[in-house]
């Protein structure tokens, strides 16, 4: 199958938009600034310049690698004391839900598109279950789309420009033979991951693979200067080729009602994540970042530049992402049961 003409066009507009951003010091410039220059090359010229083939999975693959280094040995037993707090913030941040169902249902949307459509969950999983029970597809994948674009543009920034600057970290040393083990073991991991139909294998297979070698060999290591910075690059481009004029001129109010719920979500989130860590004596911005409404990749880089505490959000965002998975489908049946 021959590749598009236009591929150029959005790692190219991706690129550009990466090094802008950089130069101005926005946070995860990479890939914040790749997405706004994918996003506005696509509209502006009203074209759906093609995207990388791979492009996510491979970003997903290489920043996984680098987040489940985090998770040397004493980390791990951090995370294992924290487990019922952990357990909390997962659950509250799956009933924020509730926000989202209320507002959709009361504007007229059907029962299946404003569950899916409301559920902290991974796009295509919730999308595959809205068809299995009637809801609206398209507008399932809009919500999902909408609330990582404003996951990404918001939280970063918010986080980033409210804490003070802390100093850089010294750079965790390099291994290139250990890092070619974990590389290829989150690869196959992936696949078999993707084979038995679970949700975001690039993202939990290498993640796995990569946090358990950290704590069974307590490595501490990280991933060589710019690799971080180049998966980010391909995860920024392969996102904004979910967004076009098309996109936003579709149902506007129902885009609408997206945006204002999943303001309101994040809002509760760190009120949420505020009251745990105080009643708890945790860190209350890591477990506010961890509660955000999605996704994993985003929120745990956001963690990994602000020296939060990455394995505290990314058990949060994991636990969560499996709740949802394996618990939607049910919850919903139960509720058209008792609403029969």
């Amino acid at each position: 199958m021959p590749l598009p003409r236009d591929l150029w066009v959005t790692p190219l507009a991706g690129a550009v938009g990466g090094y802008l951003a950089s130069l101005a010091g926005w946070p995860l410039p990479w890939m914040v600034g790749s997405l706004l220059a994918v996003i506005l090359v696509r509209c502006l010229t009203n074209r759906a310049f093609s995207e990388l083939p791979g492009g996510r999975k491979a970003g997903q693959w290489l920043v996984a690698t680098g987040i489940g280094l985090h998770f040397t040995s004493e980390v791990l037993e951090q995370v294992i004391s924290h487990f019922p707090v952990i357990v909390m913030g997962a659950i509250g941040t799956t009933l924020l839900s509730l926000i989202g169902i209320a507002i959709l249902r009361r504007s007229g949307v059907d029962r299946a598109t404003a569950f899916f459509a409301s559920m902290p969950g991974g796009a295509s999983e919730m999308v595959n279950l809205a068809l299995r029970h009637d809801a609206q597809p398209a507008r399932v994948a809009a919500a999902h789309s909408l609330r990582l674009l404003l996951v990404v543009l918001l939280i970063p920034a918010i986080f980033t420009w409210s804490l003070p600057d802390v100093p850089a970290p010294a750079r965790a040393p390099v291994d290139l033979a250990w890092l070619a083990g974990l590389l290829a073991a989150g690869a196959l991991l992936a696949l078999l991951w993707g084979r038995l139909k679970q949700p975001n294998p690039w993202m939990l297979g290498p993640l796995v693979a990569s946090a358990v070698a950290s704590a069974s060999f307590d490595l501490h290591l990280g991933l060589p200067a710019g690799l971080g910075q180049f998966g980010q690059w391909l995860i920024g481009c392969a996102l904004g080729c979910h967004f076009d004029r098309a996109f936003f001129r579709s149902a506007p109010g129902f885009l609408a009602r997206v945006l204002a719920f999943t303001l309101l979500a994040m809002l509760t989130a760190a009120l949420l994540g505020e009251v745990l860590g105080w009643l708890a004596g945790e860190d209350h911005l890591s477990l506010m970042l961890g509660m955000m409404p999605g996704g994993i990749t985003e929120l745990c880089l956001t963690a990994e530049a602000l020296q939060l505490s990455v394995a505290l959000v990314t058990a949060l965002q994991v636990l969560r992402l499996f709740l949802v998975m394996f618990l939607a489908e049910p919850l919903f049946k139960l509720w058209c049961k008792n609403h029969a």
